[in-house]
C-alpha cells in the first residue's frame, strides 16, 4: 500500500496532460480533415455564430488518455495489490456517455435534424437513465460487492451518516449522476467554461478521496484533471476545437458517480455550483415562459448567455464563473471536513 498516494496522484495528472498536449495538435487536425464540425444552432448568441464549423467531439482528448492511464496504473496495481477493480466503474460510465455523446454529435453534424440538434431528448434520456442504472446496481451492491459509502447518506457539518436501502439508494444514485451529465452539458457553451468549471469539482473530490483513503479514486480524479486541462489547452479562446455532447456528457455522469462512491453526493450542489446554476436558469426560464404565456425572466438560458447578452464579454464570463467554481469547490471541502 501507498503511504502517501497523493504525490503519486498528481504525477499521473502530469503525465496525463503532457501526453493528451502532445497529441492533441495532430488530433484537431485529423477532426478537421474529417471535417468534423459543430452546427451552432441559431438561438445562440450572434457572437457565437462564427464559431460555426469549428471541430467537435473534443471530449476524445480527454477519454483516450484518462482510459489507457487508469487501465494501464489499474492492471499494475492489481498485481502489486495497490488498488482494485472499483476503479472499473467510473471507468465504464466516462466511456459509456462518451460513446452516447459521440452519437449525439454525429447526429447533429450530418444534420439529419434541426441544425445543431443531435438525437432525440427523448432517447438520449432513455439511453442515460439505463447506463445509470447499470452503474446504481454496482454501487448498492445489488451487483458486485458494492462500496463502503454506497447505500448511505452522509450529512455533512453534523457528520451524521444514514443508512438507507439499496432500493431507496439506486433512484438516488441514478439521479445524481444523469442530473450531473446533463448539468455539465448545458454548462458546455462557450470556450473553456465546461473545462474549467468540472476540473475544479474533480479535483476536489480528489482532495475527498484522499482525505478517506480511496487510493484509486485519488489517481482517477487526478488523471482526469489532467487531461481536463490538456483539453483547455486548445479549448481556450477562440477554441481550436470543442468537447461536444462527447466530453460534456461523460464528465458529468463521471463526475456524479464520483461523488457517489465518495459518499459526499450532498456537496455535489456545492462543489459543482456552475452546472448546478446553469441548469436551474433553465427549468426556470423554461417553467416561467410556460405559465406567462411568453414572458422571461433571463434574456437566455443557460445563464452563460444571459450574462454574455447583457454586456460581458465570453472571456470575462468564463472567467468569473471560473472563480466561482473554485470557491464552490473550496467551500465543499471544507464542508466535508466539518465534523470529522
Amino acid at each position: 500500500m501507498i503511504d502517501n498516494p497523493l504525490p503519486f496522484a498528481l504525477t499521473l495528472g502530469g503525465i496525463t496532460f503532457l501526453l493528451a498536449v502532445i497529441w492533441g495538435e495532430p488530433f484537431v487536425e485529423v477532426l478537421r480533415r474529417l471535417r468534423v464540425g459543430k452546427n451552432i444552432r441559431p438561438e445562440e448568441p450572434e457572437s457565437n455564430q462564427q464559431k460555426q464549423g469549428t471541430p467537435t467531439m473534443g471530449g476524445i482528448l480527454i477519454l483516450v488518455p484518462v482510459f489507457v492511464i487508469t487501465l494501464g496504473i489499474n492492471l499494475v496495481s492489481v498485481i502489486r495489490q495497490i488498488s482494485g477493480a472499483s476503479i472499473l466503474l467510473p471507468l465504464f460510465v466516462l466511456v459509456s456517455h462518451a460513446i452516447l455523446g459521440a452519437v449525439d454529435d454525429i447526429e447533429g453534424i450530418t444534420g439529419r435534424r434541426t441544425r445543431g440538434e443531435g438525437i432525440s431528448a427523448r432517447a438520449k434520456f432513455g439511453a442515460q437513465l439505463a447506463l445509470s442504472l447499470i452503474a446504481a446496481l454496482f454501487l448498492s451492491g445489488v451487483i458486485g460487492k458494492g462500496f463502503s459509502f454506497a447505500n448511505q447518506i452522509y450529512v455533512p457539518i453534523i457528520g451524521l451518516t444514514i443508512k438507507i436501502s439499496a432500493l431507496m439508494y439506486i433512484p438516488i444514485a441514478m439521479f445524481v449522476i444523469v442530473a450531473s451529465s446533463n448539468a455539465v452539458n448545458l454548462t458546455d457553451g462557450l470556450d473553456g467554461l465546461a473545462g474549467l468549471t468540472t476540473s475544479s469539482a474533480l479535483a476536489a473530490y480528489g482532495i475527498l478521496a484522499y482525505l478517506q483513503g480511496q487510493v484509486y479514486l485519488v489517481q482517477f480524479c487526478f488523471i482526469m484533471v489532467g487531461a481536463c486541462f490538456a483539453f483547455l489547452w486548445y479549448n481556450a479562446k477562440p477554441a481550436q476545437m470543442f468537447m461536444g455532447d462527447t466530453g460534456a456528457l461523460a464528465l458529468g455522469a463521471t463526475l456524479g458517480t464520483l461523488a457517489l462512491m465518495t459518499g459526499q453526493w450532498l456537496l455535489l450542489p456545492i462543489i459543482a455550483i456552475i452546472p448546478l446554476v446553469e441548469t436551474a436558469s433553465v427549468l426556470i426560464q423554461v417553467t416561467y415562459f410556460r405559465f406567462s404565456h411568453g414572458q422571461r425572466i433571463f434574456r437566455q438560458s443557460p445563464l452563460h448567455y444571459h450574462f454574455q447578452l447583457g454586456g460581458w464579454s465570453e472571456t470575462q464570463v468564463v472567467q468569473r464563473f471560473w472563480l466561482v467554481s473554485i470557491l464552490g469547490a473550496m467551500v465543499g471541502v471544507a464542508l466535508a471536513l466539518i465534523g470529522r
